[in-house]
């Protein structure tokens, strides 16, 4: 069964080249204030910060942790609980409760944590007795002010009696937060560089951060960070809005040390080892196992295009050309409990995460990245926003864009969506036709006024326009499933050994009136 932190959600990344995989990260120093105590906060003042150290060379250095605390194994600390009741702001009537990571195991990189209490910073130092440490036989009395891993704030989000994990910073420029009745699944990062490049992945830190103490009536509260890397530092604000979907509206403004070569804005890592288009690869009782099923792309021609993940041999790479696009995000669509059979994870609670750029992005490219993995302990899914413009050294560069905690896209297209995507062995059932695949596309039937799916299936008024960029196309249909009372396309192809593009769409005598089914066959 599924743990409760991935491993990539935590300071270790799982990164694959080729055939090849990497664990990286870093020891970072711990960070002298930016800001004294009782100074008033300024946002301008963090991007001061940044652009100073950005003139600066990267000096990375390693922390001596107590020992005590360096030999925490995994288990050992997860034994180390924050003790509520001791929190800086429980007991104070507050909408949203701050509560603290404690360092250990693989978190060995202090971050500094400060509130903004009154528009004026006030530090938040490590105190041993905000912590339970369970069963571990340690001494903190004799650790000195250590510093914390990250933090995690609480809100009464599902019922006003008890304080719901909302949202956790912790690893690297790693975060997550949650809408109404879901369950943590994907995260975020500050940002992505070099992901599925031969040199290897750089993993920038939040290295300090300022969180709003709000007032008892506030619906929102908000977090500054300070990011530092080797290759380019930056400033952060989140403004965070629990509900039904949670928001974050990020504003990033970024200051390159080093000429980038790729840059990923508004990265999204997730996990997925198999659905319905891939459950023979696992000896596994559950039909499904992933936090999200697909990528969804909203571009700049108002085109909605569906990308089901997969799980394969090789590292995969997808890249969608577009100029402004309106939004992307990964999605978990499949909301049925019997489809995944684990009532542990429970990942049809998973949230979706949602893009929305706030300014221009201009050209560029949204990129998935889908790792290869045999567990599901791993975030093997990354998907991002790479600017064609050249990223360098000594420039500013800014980046405005809210984040959908939700169960799907935020914004309806009335367009009949992708639900599901089967694939086995292709030709007549019960033929052994190996050399051709089939593919079977479910999709939702959405009340559109004076369109009867049904029967205009039935009468030839709604077709499947199929493109297929190598191998050669076989044939289709295109049915009214009588289970899911929606359409459902069946097509087969056979392969030619090279890796094919392929693209189906449903049209209404010629008018676009579903998403763009698009998957990627490797041979």
């Amino acid at each position: 069964m599924k743990k409760i932190w991935k491993i990539s959600a935590l300071v270790v990344v799982l990164t694959a080249i080729g055939a090849g995989v990497g664990f990286y990260y870093f020891n970072k120093p711990k960070l002298e204030p930016l800001m004294q105590e009782g100074q008033p906060f300024d946002f301008e003042m963090v991007r001061a910060k940044a652009r100073g150290l950005a003139a600066s060379p990267y000096l990375p250095q390693k922390v001596s942790l107590p020992e005590e605390v360096a030999k925490l194994d995994y288990d050992q600390h997860r034994d180390v609980r924050f003790q509520r009741d001791k929190g800086p702001w429980f007991g104070q009537q507050l909408p949203f409760e701050i509560q603290l990571f404690h360092l250990g195991s693989i978190f060995t990189s202090p971050v500094k944590i400060n509130e903004i209490k009154n528009g004026r910073v006030k530090p938040l130092n490590y105190s041993a007795s905000y912590f339970d440490f369970g069963k571990n036989r340690v001494h903190p009395d004799k650790w000195g002010d250590i510093g914390f891993a990250g933090f995690r704030l609480h809100y009464p989000l599902n019922t006003s009696k008890y304080m719901d994990e909302l949202v956790s910073f912790l690893g690297a420029s790693y975060f997550r937060a949650l809408g109404k009745g879901q369950k943590y699944g994907l995260s975020a990062r500050g940002l992505a560089i070099d992901t599925a490049v031969q040199t290897g992945e750089e993993f920038p830190v939040f290295e300090e951060f300022w969180v709003e103490k709000t007032k008892p009536d506030a619906a929102e509260i908000k977090v500054y960070a300070l990011l530092n890397s080797k290759s380019v530092t930056g400033a952060y604000s989140f403004t965070i809005q629990p509900g039904l979907s949670t928001t974050m509206d990020v504003d990033a403004t970024l200051y390159p040390r080093e000429n980038i070569n790729k840059l990923g804005i508004a990265p999204l890592t997730s996990m997925f080892l198999f659905g319905e288009n891939s459950k023979n690869k696992f000896d596994d009782h559950r039909l499904e196992v992933h936090d999200s099923d697909g990528l969804l792309v909203w571009n700049g021609n108002d085109e909605w295009l569906w990308r089901p993940l997969d799980n394969s041999k090789y590292l995969r790479i997808s890249s969608f050309e577009d100029n402004n696009p309106h939004g992307f995000g990964l999605l978990q669509r499949d909301r049925k409990p019997e489809h995944y059979l684990d009532f542990e994870a429970m990942y049809e609670q998973r949230p979706s995460l949602w893009v929305e750029p706030l300014d221009n992005w201009g050209k560029g490219v949204v990129q998935l990245v889908e790792i290869p993995s045999i567990q599901e302990i791993h975030d093997n899914i990354v998907a991002f926003w790479i600017p064609d413009q050249k990223i360098e050294a000594g420039k500013e560069y800014h980046f405005s864009y809210r984040l959908h905690w939700t169960g799907d896209a935020p914004i309806e297209s009335n367009l009949a969506k992708v639900t599901a995507t089967y694939t086995g062995i292709g030709g007549v059932s019960g033929m052994l036709n190996v050399d051709k695949r089939k593919f079977v596309i479910d999709f939702s039937a959405p009340k559109i006024k004076g369109l009867n799916w049904e029967q205009e299936i039935k009468d030839g008024k709604i077709t499947a326009d199929i493109s297929i960029s190598e191998g050669k196309f076989l044939g289709s249909h295109l049915m009214f499933n009588p289970v899911t009372k929606a359409p459902t396309l069946y097509m087969d192809f056979r392969p030619n050994g090279k890796t094919a593009e392929i693209r189906a769409v449903l049209r209404r005598e010629g008018q676009v009136v579903s998403e763009v089914w698009s998957y990627q066959w490797l041979p």
